[in-house]
């Protein structure tokens, strides 16, 4: 169901042709790079979090991870993943899958400047074996995001 939400979603942009399934997981930024045989910080990983009770997404580069003390000065509170049981309720979207296509309304999307290195990247599309090449302009578009933020850290 979530693949079909951002499939109608990619479709608006014609860009629902990009997306590819796997016979194989992609729910991880490891499976995801053996999959699309890239290299894991290729892979835009989207990261689901509670700030004041509301969900936001950020889209981040595979090689990186949150700095709390970025993230604080970012959002003025601490970063709170959204518990894994709870992910698809907030996004619309099940853990492996989670991506900034065809989510819930209420839901905020940032994209983090470790992208801006890469000319295309590969976030997830709705499943755990789902994957969508992007540039990073297609990206801005089609993830409606509010704004670029400077929030990671390497791993």
């Amino acid at each position: 169901m979530s693949l079909e939400k951002a499939r109608e979603h990619m479709k608006k942009y014609g860009l629902e042709d990009r997306i590819m399934e796997f016979d194989t997981s992609s729910a991880t930024v490891e499976d995801a790079a053996k999959a699309l045989k890239c290299e894991e910080k290729e892979i835009a990983k989207t990261l689901s979090f509670l700030v004041n009770d509301e969900p936001i997404l950020i889209v981040v580069a595979g090689d990186k991870k949150i700095d709390n003390a970025k993230f604080k000065q970012e959002f003025h509170t601490k970063a709170k993943m959204i518990p894994y049981g709870e992910v698809e309720e907030y996004t619309g979207h099940k853990p492996g899958g989670v991506c900034p296509f065809g989510i819930k309304e209420n839901v905020t999307v940032y994209l983090d400047e470790s992208l801006k290195r890469f000319s295309t990247i590969y976030p997830a599309c709705g499943s755990g074996n789902s994957a969508v090449k992007l540039s990073i302009e297609e990206l801005e578009k089609t993830s409606e995001y509010k704004k670029w933020v400077d929030v990671c850290k390497d791993m």
